[in-house]
């Protein structure tokens, strides 16, 4: 695969961000039928940056669990711009072993810059939330299957990405941190953001050479907010026919793929002087 140029990653970051691209609510609106959304993680309370509900996918009955941003800035403030706190991940946590006792796949929405990192989230127990839904998501008896739609940042989009199939939209990108915060923490200048996105291997096509996601989702050139129905037209076929395949798979055999999807994945380049 032809590797990008720094200029390439970026616009592909600037698409990923890009204020009209759609949000999980409209993949959420265009995929389920009878969506039912519930609340709360029945510790605490509940987290709109997480949409955590049930309804059918084609004839199938599913769970779907999502990152929403919002799309005015009223909505942006109140999903606290796509930043789940630590009762958001138990809420998915909660639904995740809901579809796992009735039985239904699970579909997963990442959009997030990274979980939010403010004193009150760490104090009600961030990362152990995020740690837990780790551990607990690799052993659930059920098909799962993770949908990076705009930024996967950090653990926050990993505490809903540990799945059977990990997918990318094209101008998607998924990352261990922001390139802000990793120009900031290397170089101590956020100026260099571009720079460090291009070494970051955040984009679709790095990370389906990497191996570390398993499909790529095609937009037009001008970005999924220009057309939209193209890409969720292809996104819906071929998650269906995911869907079916993993459904035939025993448990034990769905788990046992599962973990070692995760024990190959390591693939790494070495630079000779």
């Amino acid at each position: 695969m032809e590797r990008l140029t720094e200029d390439q990653v970026w616009n592909k970051v600037m698409l990923a961000r890009h204020p009209k691209r759609p949000t999980a609510k409209t993949l959420i609106e265009y995929l389920i039928k009878d969506f039912i959304e519930m609340h709360g993680d029945r510790l605490y309370g509940d987290d709109h940056s997480i949409i955590a509900g049930i309804g059918f996918f084609g004839k199938h009955p599913v769970t779907v669990i999502a990152q929403e941003k919002g799309i005015s800035t009223d909505e942006k403030i109140k999903r606290n711009f796509g930043m789940p706190h630590p009762e958001g991940y138990r809420k998915a946590l909660r639904l995740m072993k809901q579809a796992e006792k009735f039985n239904r796949p699970v579909i997963f929405i990442i959009d997030t810059p990274g979980a939010y990192p403010g004193i009150g989230a760490e104090e009600r127990g961030q990362a152990s939330a995020i740690s837990q839904n780790l551990r607990d998501m690799i052993d659930l008896k059920v098909p799962l299957i993770s949908i990076v739609l705009s930024e996967g940042g950090s653990g926050g989009a990993l505490a809903i990405g540990v799945s059977d199939e990990v997918w990318m939209f094209e101008n998607a990108i998924y990352s261990i941190l922001s390139p802000e915060g990793f120009a900031t923490i290397l170089y101590k200048d956020v100026k260099l953001a571009k720079k460090c996105a291009g070494m970051m291997k955040l984009t679709s096509e790095a990370l389906y050479q990497y191996q570390i996601i398993d499909h790529i989702i095609p937009e037009v050139s001008e970005g999924l907010h220009e057309n939209v129905k193209y890409s969720l037209d292809k996104l819906k076929k071929q998650l269906m026919n995911k869907i079916n395949a993993l459904k035939t798979i025993e448990p034990k055999d769905l788990l046992a793929s599962r973990y070692q999807k995760y024990r190959q994945i390591g693939i790494y380049e070495e630079k000779t002087n």
